[in-house]
């Protein structure tokens, strides 16, 4: 299996790149170096590693399915995918194995996937939560996926603690420890009620300085930190060793809105040696979500500073 899958990432480089590269430097053997310089450049672009949330298609897999949908976006370019439908052993439906293959076959890897589980503070139930982590966890393991993350907690502004919140933080610890032992790494994902303050402590970072850094990672969306009054780039720089996933968002298409400077959170990622990002596009300028992935994959695959 892993032959096979080496093979489809050699011959998906191979279409990207392997193509393209003999035809250039036979093209530009006689070309000035400016024209070189540029078709060089079109190169490089073209083969970017860019990842997606597949959240940002969720009602095109409702009605077309998800074979269409990976279809689609390997058409556009996104090589590395973050999941969002995982349920009772099962990714959109299909078996570990089966939607693996289905991802790898179109060139692109599942590395990510985001799922939730409420913990329980009854005895019996917090057993029963447990099982359902194992369970995840064995199916994750069988995708084959680096990271495992929860995209959110019960939070309520006038009625949440920070002895809540602490305990939240022992959760995904504990959580974190048995993910450890499949080699995944876990993680949790914000949104930009983390910011806000309990008794004068933001709480994401309660959270960073509380969670057992061995096991819990941080996937920071960037556009919820920002939006919650965080400074992006400063939190990457503070805990570097905690944050390592991001989800480079928008308030719509990447780019967009005009809100996001996206060059300082690339140019820290590459210092802080993050490997991985995903695109994630929650609304749309003209209620079409393949479109906007399509202009979020042009907007960072032109940009110089994204590698």
């Amino acid at each position: 299996m892993q032959n096979r899958r080496d093979f489809l990432k050699q011959a998906s480089l191979m279409l990207a790149g392997g193509l393209v590269v003999p035809q250039f430097l036979t093209s530009c053997a006689g070309k000035s170096k400016p024209a070189a310089d540029a078709a060089a450049a079109t190169a490089q672009a073209a083969s970017k590693y860019i990842g997606l949330q597949l959240y940002s298609l969720r009602d095109m897999v409702k009605d077309d399915g998800i074979q269409k949908v990976l279809e689609a976006v390997a058409k556009i370019g996104y090589k590395n995918l973050e999941a969002a439908s995982y349920d009772d052993g099962k990714f959109y439906g299909l078996a570990p194995a089966d939607f693996k293959k289905m991802v790898n076959d179109l060139g692109m890897k599942i590395t990510n996937s985001h799922l939730s589980k409420a913990m329980s503070k009854d005895k019996k139930e917090q057993a029963e939560v447990m099982a359902w982590w194992d369970k995840a966890i064995e199916a994750h393991n069988q995708l084959g996926v680096k990271y495992m993350v929860q995209p959110m907690m019960d939070f309520d502004e006038k009625t949440t603690t920070l002895d809540d919140v602490k305990q939240w933080c022992d959760y995904f610890s504990s959580v974190g420890l048995k993910t450890a032992a499949a080699s995944i790494q876990f993680g949790y994902h914000n949104h930009d009620y983390e910011f806000k303050k309990i008794k004068g402590q933001v709480i994401y970072d309660y959270m960073l300085q509380n969670v057992s850094k061995n096991h819990v990672f941080f996937e920071l969306d960037v556009y919820w930190c920002m939006f919650g009054g965080g400074n992006v780039v400063d939190y990457m720089k503070k805990y570097a060793d905690q944050i390592k996933v991001l989800h480079i968002k928008d308030e719509k298409e990447i780019g967009a809105s005009g809100k996001m400077d996206f060059k300082p959170i690339f140019d820290q990622a590459y210092a802080n040696n993050i490997k991985d990002w995903y695109v994630e596009i929650e609304e749309y300028s003209n209620n079409d979500p393949l479109a906007s992935c399509q202009q979020s994959y042009d907007y960072l695959n032109k940009a110089d500073y994204v590698k």
